[in-house]
């Protein structure tokens, strides 16, 4: 993920797509979120209108917040983060809707071709990267399926596919417990 997000050209696609990943966000649910969304006394980010309407909090990394805040500056939109492209005589702040979701898709499909990274991926697949980095840490299945909004543990079970690291502590974790046997 680090190299592909590294070689976002422009800084509002590098924001965006880095809060996607950090903060397991579908494509839409990113680019629309808003100022009041930050709750930055708690750390968590207001998710609304998610998949099938609904709203959820998820864990906001305080970089996370630090690139937002730094982002914000730059255009200072009282409503979206990530407003959309308005004419160069008019203010970024006269944005009306929030930047398109096709031009975070070619920003990101013309990183992953600079990064030489040769898996295929989509933004989507920031959020997969996502869960599974949680899972590999450690973080539990059910905390998991909270972030990212889903109704059945079924379904988050697909997002965190299993790794070799998540194999090799299964593999680990085996051999302590047949170790302890009297054979």
């Amino acid at each position: 993920m680090q190299r592909i997000l590294g070689c976002l050209r422009l800084p509002r696609y590098r924001v965006c797509l880095s809060t996607i990943y950090t903060c397991g966000l579908r494509l839409q649910e990113g680019v629309h979120l808003q100022v009041p969304d930050i709750d930055s006394d708690r750390m968590m980010l207001h998710v609304r209108h998610g998949k099938g309407s609904k709203d959820r909090y998820v864990p906001l990394p305080e970089c996370t917040l630090l690139i937002l805040r730094q982002h914000w500056v730059t255009h200072r939109h009282p409503v979206w983060l990530f407003p959309g492209r308005t004419p160069v005589q008019l203010s970024p702040t006269a944005a009306t809707k929030p930047m398109d979701v096709s031009g975070v898709q070619r920003a990101f499909r013309a990183a992953l071709r600079e990064s030489g990274v040769q898996k295929p991926a989509t933004v989507h697949t920031l959020r997969h990267s996502y869960a599974t980095h949680l899972l590999e840490a450690g973080v539990n299945l059910r905390l998991i399926q909270a972030y990212l909004g889903h109704n059945s543990p079924q379904t988050t079970a697909l997002y965190t596919h299993l790794t070799v690291e998540v194999n090799e502590q299964a593999a680990q974790t085996i051999e302590q417990v047949v170790s302890r046997l009297a054979w």
